[in-house]
């Protein structure tokens, strides 16, 4: 029952902001991921992966950079998806759901089992927050498994939390009539026999070079 009300509530809520306080959004200038650099230190994405229009619909996502990055040195893949949201809100007579979709709830979806999950505070220069806390989640697909780092980075903040992202996306519709974000995904494969600490300092080895990058493609 109390999770009703506080739903009931948010929706309460979103309505009087839409209707009352925030009805000409704000889009603020950015840098198209097109234009994203495709060797970054050691690491290399050989090609840039396009999804079909449906997938775009799906997700909802006004421009985003899909790659695996290479590290030929260290013998390293790692999956990288940084999608930006000009609007996450859905007006009259539109199409499709413009809300970031949640990986932990994505996840399940596409077949992988989530063994592990917490949050932790990163020290990576280039975030909007220093330290910053993010979600690390252990994946697993039969015999597969994955390390997943993700977080939201919306309007100057990072969010772990998905109910601390609606929050700040009302109260920012409210007061300056952004509700623009994103969503940024790690995702490595970890070796049959091969400990999870070699996937967390491939990612820390990625992530300290890509990062810094973002705040051109995510205004803050």
């Amino acid at each position: 029952m109390k999770f009703i009300l506080v739903a009931l509530a948010f929706l309460g809520l979103n309505f009087y902001i839409y209707h009352f306080l925030a009805t000409d959004e704000v889009h603020p200038s950015r840098v198209e991921f097109t234009s994203f650099p495709n060797k970054i230190g050691e690491w290399e994405c050989r090609e840039k992966v396009v999804m079909d229009p449906d997938s775009e619909r799906v997700l909802g996502v006004t421009d985003y950079l899909l790659c695996d990055f290479l590290n030929l040195k260290e013998r390293a893949r790692i999956g990288v998806y940084a999608g930006y949201h000009q609007s996450q809100t859905r007006k009259a007579g539109s199409e499709g759901v413009t809300m970031i979709h949640p990986p932990k709830h994505c996840m399940p979806g596409s077949g992988w089992d989530i063994i592990g999950a917490k949050q932790l505070a990163l020290d990576i220069p280039g975030m909007p927050e220093y330290p910053a806390v993010v979600n690390r989640f252990v994946v697993a697909k039969g015999e597969q498994r994955q390390l997943v780092y993700y977080w939201y980075q919306s309007r100057g903040r990072i969010i772990a939390s998905d109910w601390k992202k609606i929050v700040y996306l009302f109260l920012d519709r409210a007061r300056t009539n952004r509700t623009d974000g994103s969503l940024i995904r790690f995702s490595i494969p970890i070796a049959s026999g091969s400990p999870e600490e070699e996937g967390d300092q491939m990612f820390m080895n990625l992530a300290s070079e890509l990062v810094p990058l973002l705040p051109d493609y995510i205004p803050e």
